[in-house]
């Protein structure tokens, strides 16, 4: 748990100052460093930014009276704009995950080279 809250953090501070991408970054160094099996790893990575993203779009659209998210259903003809919400914390904690879960698995690659 301690892997999520790290990269829920540090994905958040990083979010203040750089594009959207960034948020891979902490998924994939803290997936690295924490050493966690390859399933865990992107299952805390898949989680932190799920709630990080999904709670940052909740408060914008309980904040606005839901005026963006409707727009931006419409505009994407889905039905509600709770699923545009779910949507961006499911893209969030995909890119999370997937960072998180290649830091876990390069760590777990061999080192020990031959070359002949």
């Amino acid at each position: 748990m301690l892997l999520a809250a790290a990269i829920l953090i540090s994905a958040f501070l990083l979010n203040l100052f750089l594009p959207w991408w960034s948020i891979a970054i902490p998924g994939l160094i803290f997936g690295y460093v924490f050493n966690k099996k390859a399933l865990v790893s992107f299952g805390l990575g898949f989680l932190a930014l799920f709630l990080l993203w999904g709670g940052q779009a909740l408060y914008i659209h309980l904040a606005n009276d839901a005026i963006l998210s409707t727009r931006i259903a419409e505009m994407l003809s889905v039905g509600s704009p709770i699923i545009v919400v779910l949507v961006t914390g499911i893209l969030g904690g995909l890119v999370s995950g997937l960072a998180a879960l290649t830091g876990s698995l390069v760590k777990e690659t061999p080192s020990s080279r031959k070359f002949s």
